[in-house]
């Protein structure tokens, strides 16, 4: 740290084996580094400090931080660090950040990532907001926020997204903090500069540059991987333009990207930019800001004075033009506000960028001439406002001497700044101070500790410069002498006088502008330019597209395809044809009519209020009035429509003037909850034959429901908007079913177990009147009694022959599966006869009532067979015969006696239906559930139940239609009841 005279110097002692610091030193020179005090003593001797702060409005004030891993404190200096207090601090601070123009008011972000205020210069601290991003807090900009103590930062909320957010430094509570942005935003984008904000989504880019009100973005396209095409915007920083494509880039020591493109210092216009043409990155050079780019001319001659054969476009002069991230070295090209029209750059001549046969090169006239000044790298500063130049080599060994030019490189001397060869760190350089001082650090061996060398070149310059030792300069663009719209004269010493600036130089100027000419004007947006060096529309835009803000009556800015370059000071000539020329508005047809919900979802319960928004990006009313809508709804919070019924309906929102419509439209579900679903599949199915499998939703009025079917193992689930499916089973054995039913944000599944075979019989069990009286009627139940009946039915045959299935509801009963064995399916015919002989054997045991089982004391149930005739062995075989006409008619018959007994034994009051379709449980409706139990009764009792009754529901409809209240269970027992009339029937042949 320099001011004036004094120089504030924090040294380090790190220990590798340790890996951290263990000791420090701050050292203070009041004679520009002649001598130095230690002040350990005044800060604490066993102090270790971590980084030096120097406040920007106020050389004299000092901040200290400790070292964080061994205490949190600060230590601060009013006297350009002379003398020290220090303050405990509750956090650990990682870095500061000083206000731009409040000397007194810093913001610290904390190794935990929370950001703190101080107001009197780090004496208290505040909180602010937790959970910050690194790096991306700033102050308020003057002439962007009317707060001096606003502070725009990035933080993650509560959401775990990424948020740009704002408050004032003493109002910063939740209720206080504004999100400018509500969308979230990418992680390390908010970037504030000069007086524009950038914040990132949803895509990475390099961070942008701002220069004279205009920004400059980077942005990689699909087809690019390390390279760039470089956009310039206009004055608001809205609308880009393109300038250059395929600018190359690197990585930075923190992984951030770096775009190879350089500002001159000290003219405005002139940059320079590494481009990557097949497969060879070339710099160029533009002198208005974008418009147009050239290669660089390579040097006449080299060191030696040869002639250098270079021929454009073929060969050309290379630079790199990375910045030094060390703020101690030159860097790789250099220029300076002070020495404006000087550059120094490390380089090649070539066909392409070299990073191996690099020499340095200078331009004293803002890139248009060239001359080699070294042949390897060198560290190049600029001394007496440009005026001399000093060099040292750039490596990685011991050095003792360095370089000074007052002829702007072309004759160097070389001067001693050490007795000792130093391994040099790097130098302390002020180009604009009077003195002619620099100070060169570093240290003599490894394990050395720093060394500092002060050299003064006072003793060089033998006099302060007269009017005799001065020259104009012209600053041009290869002969052009306007740049920029101006003719500009600047006065620099004589290249050779040995004669000192001092504090009192100025530049001076002249400046008059020059007649607009094309060259002044880029293309504006929307507009590229063509071989013809004339602007034409691209592809994409319609220049007959006009503002959205204009109306009938108003006026706009219609552009003729170019505009001035920004910062470029021309007058007349081309102004007047190329600047946008104002018109009056003409009407329009409404235009981007567009509908949405206030949640943005498409999908809504039924009975519940749809809000809706119509959105239009102008309408023009015909009568000289035309309005930009963002809620063209007739009421402010929107239009409220509540849906009594399920179902997708279209929206439909439609704009007229007389000069047009637009019309816009919307598919809204409309669903209600669903609150169960039944899967109704048969306890046994035949191998390779198709199944019907139906899942029974409850309300059967839900809507447009999704279901999603799972079988087996599969991981990929079959997908219908119908509640039946059918599906042939492969493999014999257990198989799992699950449905998954979608409706809305609703999801509720049910999953039921299949036993596939080649083949199997059944039978038909009822049980003594006393079950009933026990029969809670729910699953639980159900498979407890199953396995007490198998228990009771297994006598000697293996368990997995038998199944039992208990049905729901009233009266109990179940159905008697006898399967194959598992080891002689391949035996068919021996299979089949041992099958015959187990169902012999149970249907013996139950026709004597020998099957039987206490359910608890003193309640003994006594199992019967339903049928007086077992069901024939069912298989996969597709044999045709007279039974299935009988059967046919079997089933009209058994649906019209169904029909009937339904007709004669209903009430004679309708009941009303159901319209609510959310209430929690079924309304069970007595006349017509017990109507449809007695019909139940009566199928089983008269014997016309099937002796091979399956679940699968093949009257779903009949249960989806029914409107009478009763609990879906009961409709599946009529739809047991027919499946079993019909499989009695087919017995009957």
């Amino acid at each position: 740290m320099a001011c004036q005279k004094v120089i504030l110097i924090l040294t380090k002692l790190y220990d590798f084996n340790l890996g951290s610091v263990t000791e420090s030193s701050l050292w203070r020179s009041t004679d520009y580094g002649t001598t130095y005090e230690k002040l350990n003593d005044k800060v604490g001797l066993k102090t270790v400090l971590s980084y030096l702060y120097v406040s920007p409005t106020n050389k004299r004030k000092i901040m200290l931080l400790s070292d964080p891993e061994i205490e949190s404190s600060i230590l601060i200096s009013s006297d350009e660090g002379a003398t020290y207090q220090k303050y405990r601090l509750n956090f650990y601070i990682q870095s500061l950040l000083f206000h731009p123009k409040q000397e007194e008011w810093i913001l610290a972000y904390s190794l935990d990532q929370k950001l703190y205020s101080s107001m009197d210069f780090g004496r208290k601290w505040q909180l602010m907001q937790e959970r910050v991003t690194p790096n991306r807090f700033y102050w308020s900009v003057t002439g962007l926020d009317k707060e001096p103590d606003l502070v725009h930062m990035e933080a993650r909320t509560a959401d775990g997204h990424t948020h740009y957010l704002t408050c004032r430094i003493q109002e910063c509570s939740e209720t206080k903090r504004s999100g400018p942005f509500s969308r979230s935003i990418d992680i390390s984008s908010l970037v504030v500069q000069d007086e524009y904000i950038f914040i990132q989504c949803p895509f990475p880019f390099p961070l942008p540059y701002t220069d004279e009100n205009q920004v400059f973005a980077a942005v990689q396209e699909w087809n690019q991987n390390d390279t760039y095409n470089l956009y310039i915007s206009d004055t608001r920083g809205v609308y880009f333009t393109l300038a250059l494509e395929n600018v190359k880039s690197s990585r930075g020591l923190e992984g951030n990207i770096i775009i190879d493109l350089y500002e001159v210092a000290g003219i405005k216009g002139i940059f320079l930019a590494n481009r990557k043409i097949d497969d060879q990155i070339k710099t160029f050079i533009t002198y208005n800001k974008g418009r147009d780019w050239r290669l660089l001319q390579a040097p006449d001659t080299d060191l030696r004075g040869d002639p250098v054969v270079c021929q454009l476009p073929f060969c050309s002069l290379h630079l790199h033009l990375q910045l030094s991230e060390n703020p101690y070295t030159s860097g790789s090209i250099s220029s300076k506000e002070t020495a404006p029209g000087l550059l120094v750059a490390t380089g090649n001549i070539g066909s392409e960028l070299s990073y191996t046969d690099v020499g340095v090169f200078i331009s004293p006239d803002g890139g248009n001439s060239w001359r080699q000044i070294f042949e390897e790298e060198y560290n190049v500063w600029f001394l007496d406002w440009g005026g001399t130049l000093v060099a040292m080599k750039h490596t990685s060994v011991p050095i003792r001497h360095m370089w000074v030019s007052f002829d702007e490189g072309r004759s160097w001397s070389k001067y001693s700044f050490t007795s000792t060869p130093l391994f040099v760190d790097g130098s302390l350089v002020d180009p604009g101070i009077e003195t002619q001082i620099m100070t060169v650090f570093g240290h003599f061996s490894l394990r050395s500790e720093w060394q500092l060398v002060k050299v003064d070149y006072k003793s060089i310059f033998s006099r302060r410069c007269n009017k005799d030792d001065y020259q104009t300069w012209h600053l041009h663009n290869q002969g052009e002498p306007c740049v920029m719209g101006e003719r500009k004269i600047y006065k620099k010493r004589k290249p050779g006088a040995q004669c000192s600036l001092g504090r009192d130089y100025s530049q001076t100027v002249v400046s008059e502008p020059c007649v607009c000419g094309q060259g002044d004007f880029e293309c504006d947006y929307g507009y590229e330019r063509h071989s013809n060096n004339q602007c034409v529309p691209a592809f994409w835009f319609s220049p007959s597209s006009l503002s959205k803000d204009c109306s009938i009556g108003q006026s706009y800015l219609n552009s003729t395809g170019y505009r001035r370059i920004v910062s470029n000071n021309c007058t007349d000539g081309l102004r007047e044809k190329y600047m946008a020329k104002m018109e009056k508005c003409p009407g329009k047809a409404p235009r981007g009519l567009q509908i949405i919900t206030t949640d943005g979802k498409l999908v809504t319960e039924q009975g519940h209020n749809a809000t809706f928004i119509i959105l239009m990006e102008e309408l023009d009313f015909g009568d000289g009035i035309a309005v930009s809508y963002a809620n063209f709804s007739p009421v402010e919070d929107g239009i409220r429509h509540v849906y009594k019924s399920a179902g997708i309906f279209q929206v439909t929102a439609y704009a007229e003037n007389s000069l047009g419509s637009d019309t816009a439209v919307l598919f809204l579900h409309v669903v209600c909850p669903v609150e169960h679903v039944h899967l109704s599949v048969p306890f046994v199915a035949i191998r390779n034959k198709d199944i019907n499998i139906t899942a029974v939703v409850w309300p059967s009025q839900a809507g447009t429901l999704t279901y999603f079917w799972w079988f087996g193992n599969s991981t990929k689930p079959l997908i219908t908007l119908e509640s039946s499916i059918s599906y042939i089973f492969t493999v014999e054995g257990m198989n799992t079913v699950t449905v998954q039913v979608a409706a809305g944000s609703t999801l509720i599944q049910d999953t039921k177990e299949i036993a596939v075979h080649e083949y199997f019989q059944s039978q038909l069990l009822s049980f003594s009147p006393n079950l009933d009286y026990h029969n809670p009627d729910i699953p639980e139940w159900r498979q407890d009694i199953g396995k007490v009946i198998k228990r009771a039915l297994v006598t000697g045959i293996p368990d997995e022959q038998i199944l039992v299935a208990v049905f729901p509801g009233l009266p109990t009963s179940a159905e008697l599966f006898i399967l194959p064995h598992k080891n002689t399916t391949e035996r068919r015919k021996s299979s089949e006869a041992d099958l015959e002989q187990v169902v012999e054997v149970l249907f013996n045991a139950l026709n004597q009532n020998l099957v039987q089982f206490e359910l608890k004391p003193g309640v003994e149930v006594i199992v019967y067979v339903t049928q007086l005739t077992l069901a024939p062995l069912v298989d996969s075989s597709t044999g045709h015969s007279s039974s299935a006409m009988l059967m046919l008619l079997s089933v009209v018959f058994v649906g019209l006696a169904v029909f009937l007994i339904y007709k004669f034994k209903r009430p004679s009051t309708a009941l009303p239906p159901q319209t609510q379709c959310s209430e929690s449980s079924p309304r069970v409706q007595k006349s017509s559930c017990d109507m449809l139990q007695q019909v139940f009764e009566l199928q089983i009792r008269n014997g016309n139940a099937a002796c091979s009754l399956s679940t699968e529901l093949h009257n779903a409809d009949l249960v989806k239609k029914s409107h009478d209240g009763c609990h879906p269970t009961v409709y599946i027992h009529l739809a047991n009841c027919l499946s079993a009339a019909v499989s009695c029937l087919y017995l009957a042949k």
